[in-house]
């Protein structure tokens, strides 16, 4: 039997600094009846990413803001269990963006919406992160901005993250010394010993630019390449002050940032005096790389050569405690949420 309702939570207000429980709600609508080309998916798992903090302000941005009262964006990947579509049968596991509710009603008339995948070879949760958006994102910032050469020294902030730690091992795959920076001694030590980099530098274990850019020097003796930046603030500056001539930066996140204050930066001379190049990137713009990114990608997971953490919040009640906890660094890996 089909079900009649769905389970949802929407923006029900815009924060005015940092996000609390009562941005969201959670609802309980009627699952409507599917027409022609349609498909009802049943969600497996939810993705939570902080580009989604930038979503809830009307700030002006790459993408429009989230609007009120609807259910909230995001990556789902999950099983079809209705089908009007040809393109589509029971029982495909499939990856999307269903937003943060037990089901979603999909017209698999517009291509791209719905992706089939193989849940066999490589765990589903996987597709939305090491083998999903954020493996891609990480792909993507590595070899077509920093693009590095081996013996480099490539650094990546946040990098126990989904995205950051699949840094560091792609980078180690191209004959890169991968250094990490990440907060608390644990995720250090899960950088190194797991992920295999090597090293990575606490920024937790530094009060000040002077003793961060130290700890930087003593990690990448041979300077600095290329940077992987996720988090601004404190952590760029020290970089800056490593980097060598002609070093590259792809710029992905600023989560020092997401809650609208703004991200000052100690020493931008040093872009031209180095002769840098600093790159933004949108993943979602440069769909022309993502089939050869995720090739590679699950057939790294899949042979056991991509290694990845989640975190799984376990229902979507949780979804916003998840998610506020996400842009504090309290994940530990990719954050998910379990919705079966």
């Amino acid at each position: 039997m089909n079900p009649t309702h769905n389970q949802r939570i929407v923006l029900a207000s815009r924060p005015a600094a940092e996000p609390t429980p009562d941005n969201f709600r959670l609802e309980t609508v009627p699952v409507p009846e599917l027409q022609d080309g349609q498909v009802l998916v049943r969600h497996h798992y939810l993705s939570l990413d902080p580009y989604m903090r930038g979503r809830m302000s009307e700030s002006k941005s790459y993408a429009n803001p989230q609007p009120l009262d609807e259910t909230m964006i995001g990556g789902t990947v999950g099983e079809v269990v209705a089908t009007r579509s040809s393109h589509f049968a029971v029982g495909d596991t499939v990856v999307g963006m269903g937003g943060w509710q037990l089901y979603a009603v999909v017209d698999a008339t517009q291509r791209g919406l719905l992706r089939k995948v193989d849940a066999t070879q490589i765990p589903l949760s996987a597709y939305l992160g090491a083998v999903g958006m954020p493996g891609v994102t990480a792909w993507y910032g590595l070899t077509q901005i920093i693009a590095p050469k081996a013996g480099e020294t490539v650094v990546v902030s946040a990098a126990s993250g989904a995205v950051g730690g699949a840094v560091g091992q792609l980078a180690k795959t191209r004959g890169a010394r991968a250094v990490g920076v990440a907060g608390g001694a644990d995720k250090c030590r899960y950088v190194v010993e797991e992920l295999g980099f090597d090293a990575c530098v606490d920024y937790k274990a530094h009060a000040d630019l002077r003793s961060l850019s130290q700890a930087l020097k003593e990690a990448c003796p041979q300077g600095i390449d290329g940077y992987f930046e996720n988090v601004g603030g404190m952590v760029l500056d020290a970089v800056m002050l490593r980097a060598n001539a002609f070093s590259r930066i792809a710029m992905c996140g600023m989560i020092s940032g997401y809650s609208g204050q703004p991200i000052p930066m100690a020493a931008p001379q040093l872009i031209l005096i180095n002769r840098m190049k600093v790159e933004g990137f949108i993943v979602g713009e440069h769909m022309q790389h993502w089939p050869a990114a995720l090739a590679e990608l699950g057939a790294m997971v899949a042979g056991g050569k991509l290694k990845y953490r989640e975190s799984v919040a376990p229902d979507l009640a949780a979804a916003p405690e998840a998610f506020l906890g996400l842009l504090k660094g309290k994940n530990f890996g990719k954050q998910l949420v379990k919705l079966v």
